[in-house]
């Protein structure tokens, strides 16, 4: 693709205060996102960038080195900047830690901007798991290097959590507030992930066209002491996440149990012990059984 033209630029604003480093940044950044230009496009040289936005080179640098330590642009001595590929973040979605602890521990930078904390009516199905319709709905948007990753909605009880504020969870992990705050840590739960497609308010919010598919992790967790916690739905931009799940034999279970297998494929089962190999003979064995039992009956 060739240099983007100067025309296609925005115009600096210079009434406020912010820096014009800042500024340009701010723009270039919009400028590669709103024309979804792909991995590899070159932007205008530094030169042809002090021309159009009338700043010194210093100015320009300043702001391609933020875009570059963003990860959205590749910078190459001599050779005006270029997009880089989307950057794809992991999550691993069995795991009772929360988005922020996850990134943290990968050295990404996650800010959430709080949009919403209040006491609201919750659905049914939320009153139900908590035994209570006092609760605070508490709805947060996700960035990554300015970048919108995902939105949240989350129910938790009012009772449990006296004094908290929306400015506590600002750039903060919820899990965390709760358990520095409170004494409530994040224990046994459910997730489910679907995919599902962005309607009009959830396209604005992670600034994506509508029906662009969204991957959606809904959970429900209780604390430590076995209490409904939280009660969760995060839609996630899904070019920019990728989600992981560990596989263990130790914890394996299939449910639910067939209750009509033959003797002979139980004795397997209970003959294979703790051998994985043998368990997961055993089980093919039920199953084969089990699916020769329905033929018959047809």
């Amino acid at each position: 693709m060739a240099p983007a033209t100067h025309d296609a630029l925005p115009v600096l604003d210079r009434s406020g205060d912010t820096p014009l480093h800042a500024q340009v940044a701010a723009l270039l950044r919009g400028y590669i996102r709103g024309n979804k230009l792909a991995a590899g496009a070159a932007l205008p040289s530094e030169a042809a960038l002090c021309e159009r936005f009338g700043v010194a080179r210093s100015v320009v640098r300043q702001a391609l080195a933020a875009l570059a330590a963003e990860g959205l642009i590749h910078r190459e001595s001599g050779r005006p900047a270029t997009v880089a590929a989307p950057q794809e973040h992991r999550r691993l979605v069995q795991r009772s830690t929360g988005l922020y602890e996850q990134f943290a521990q990968s050295g990404v930078a996650l800010q959430t901007r709080v949009l919403t904390f209040a006491r609201a009516e919750p659905p049914a199905e939320v009153a139900e798991f908590f035994g209570t319709g006092r609760l605070l709905m508490l709805e947060r948007l996700r960035h990554v290097a300015e970048a919108p990753l995902a939105y949240v909605r989350t129910w938790l009880p009012a009772d449990a959590v006296p004094g908290l504020r929306a400015e506590d969870l600002a750039d903060a992990s919820l899990h965390g507030v709760l358990t520095r705050r409170f004494g409530l840590r994040p224990g046994a739960g459910r997730n489910q992930i679907r995919a599902v497609a962005a309607d009009a308010a959830l396209a604005g919010l992670l600034d994506t066209p509508a029906g662009t598919p969204l991957l959606m992790l809904q959970g429900r967790g209780m604390d430590q002491h076995g209490q409904p916690l939280e009660w969760f739905t995060t839609w996630h931009r899904a070019e920019q996440l990728v989600f992981d799940v560990d596989v263990s034999v130790g914890h394996e279970s299939v449910q639910p149990r067939l209750q009509t297998a033959p003797p002979a494929a139980s004795a397997a089962s209970e003959a294979a012990g703790n051998d994985p190999l043998a368990r997961a003979q055993a089980l093919v064995s039920e199953l084969s059984a089990e699916l020769a039992r329905l033929r018959g009956q047809r």
